[in-house]
Formats: C-alpha cells, structure tokens, sequence
C-alpha cells in the first residue's frame, strides 16, 4: 500500500479547512485540519461518514496539503479522518515539523503509529479495539458515549493508559440531550474524567 501513497507522498485528502478545535483538551484553539478519506471502523453514529470509502477521495500531493497549512498562523495541524493512521503519514508530519509547525491527530488507535506528533488523541472504538503500543504513548483518551455500556467500555480503556493521560467522555452528539445528564453525573462521582463536548456544533463552524 506504501507504493500506492508513495511512501505517504501523496494521500486521500477528504477535505482540509482552518477552524478552531471543537473537541478534547485542545477545544477553543485555533488550528488547520486534514481530513483523510478512508475508514473501515464502521461507528454508526459517525459524523464523517462521506470519508468511509478511500476511493471517493483523490490522492492529493502532501506538500501541496502542507503548502495550505503553512499559509495560516496558527501552525497547528490536526490530522483526522476517516481513520488517518490507515495511511504511512511519515513524510506529513516531518515535513509539518521542520516548518515548525505542532502535529496532532486524532485516532481510534486500530493502526500503528506513523508519524512524529506533538499530541495523540486516542479515541478507542470496541468493534476494532486499539493496537496495545498505543496506550503508553496517547496523550488524550477521548471515549464517544451514546449508552451506559460505554461507560465500561472507557474504564477498561483507562486502565491501560499512562497516567498522564488526560481523560474526557464525549456524549454522542445525535442523543446529547437524553445522555450529557447521565454524564455529567458520571463524571461527578469519577472526577478523573471531564467532559468532552462538541463545540464546534454550538458555534456552527465546521
């Protein structure tokens, strides 16, 4: 697959935009995101769905990527999907790095880790759970709830990550209104966790 992406030279650009981060630790920072095509996980509540199928997306030169990321000011490039690590992203993350620019993305962890990144947010799925490297090195565990049973689903995941590992849960944002209550009580008896909400949907900004 490496030859069909050129040593990750060229990638399934779904689409990039500059916009504020909406999620997570780094929610309210400004930032330039790509968003690859391609992802076999499957969720049934994802949001990106037109990113599934790789082959709908063109393979873009990266530097031409990297050229649109460098000409805004907040040098910070996140890289999502899709699931972005199903591609050798190396030659991105270098190339972003000796532009002095930060590198972050966003995972479900199912592929190994390419690329050097300034912030790895785990984003475990239990229909294809995280390759076991991926724990030690994820600076962010950020577990999608949509039932109780994800609840479990995000211990177990915390279990096994370093303990600097910061830790948010994410009400699932088509049934936020009948969960984000039983979350925010969670979190309140398990202050470890915080609570991950979609920003980007409240201010309508992509």
């Amino acid at each position: 697959m490496d030859d069909l992406f050129e040593g990750g030279k060229k990638l399934p650009l779904a689409e990039d935009f500059y916009t504020i981060q909406g999620e997570g630790y780094h929610t309210g920072k400004a930032a330039y995101f790509i968003r690859l095509g391609g992802c076999d996980i499957g969720c049934s509540w994802c949001d990106a769905k037109f990113t599934w199928n790789r082959h709908l997306h063109p393979l873009v030169n990266a530097d031409e990527i990297i050229a649109r990321a460098l000409s805004f000011p907040a040098m910070s490039v996140v890289v999502t999907g899709g699931e972005p690590l199903s591609y050798p992203l190396g030659y991105l993350c270098r190339n972003l790095k000796d532009n002095g620019v930060k590198t972050y993305v966003e995972t479900s962890g199912a592929y190994p880790v390419t690329g050097e990144w300034d912030w790895i947010c785990l984003s475990p799925k239990k229909q294809s759970p995280p390759q076991p490297g991926i724990f030690k090195t994820a600076d962010e565990l950020k577990v999608i709830v949509s039932d109780s049973t994800d609840l479990d689903w995000a211990e177990e995941n915390a279990r096994k990550v370093n303990k600097y590992c910061r830790l948010y849960l994410q009400p699932e944002w088509s049934r936020y209104e009948k969960i984000v209550s039983g979350v925010i009580e969670y979190v309140k008896k398990n202050p470890e966790w915080n609570i991950s909400l979609q920003a980007h949907k409240f201010m309508r900004i992509p």
